[in-house]
């Protein structure tokens, strides 16, 4: 492990958190309730930070998305599909019926994965180009820190959903 993993294990861990204050003893209902009519929901941030999660950091691993492999898609069993990029108003009201304890578990698996990649990288593998579609073409590392900073937002988005649904009570 090098300083630079390091930093990234800590910023791993700071979303760990921040998803489970956002969506801990949350219910189908709590969950899928959206400020206006086009807003997102907690869940559908959650569910949707851990699909970007997953998908992003099982493509740079050369792995099949927890998504998928354990299971998760029947588990959820929604009626929309990818990882929510692109999602209409109709399509985000669709990620509900689950509780807190299905998409927080779908997130741990995604941040355990997350942090197994992490663990074993050097300084040297963040500078490997996994995406040449782009213009400068995308690093591991630069890939990393655009996955952590979606889910921070998302995560912190969801907080803020939750702390006016709280005060509404």
């Amino acid at each position: 492990m090098s300083a630079a993993t390091d930093v990234l294990l800590d910023a791993w861990s700071r979303i760990r958190e921040a998803v489970h204050r956002a969506g801990e003893g949350l219910g189908p209902e709590e969950l899928a309730v959206r400020l206006d009519p086009d807003a997102n929901s907690i869940g559908w941030l959650l569910w949707h930070l851990a699909r970007v999660q997953d998908d992003h950091v099982s493509d740079v691993a050369g792995r099949e998305q927890l998504w998928t492999s354990d299971g998760w898609d029947a588990r959820f069993d929604l009626p929309v599909g990818g990882i929510g990029y692109g999602h209409s108003s109709a399509e985000v009201g669709a990620v509900r019926g689950f509780g807190a304890g299905l998409v927080l578990g779908y997130y741990d698996a995604v941040h355990e994965r997350s942090v197994e990649l992490v663990r074993g990288l050097q300084d040297e593998d963040l500078d490997r180009v996994v995406d040449e579609s782009w213009d400068p073409p995308v690093t591991l590392g630069v890939r990393l820190v655009s996955v952590l900073d979606d889910c921070l937002e998302h995560a912190g988005q969801a907080a803020f959903v939750r702390g006016v649904l709280e005060r509404r009570t």
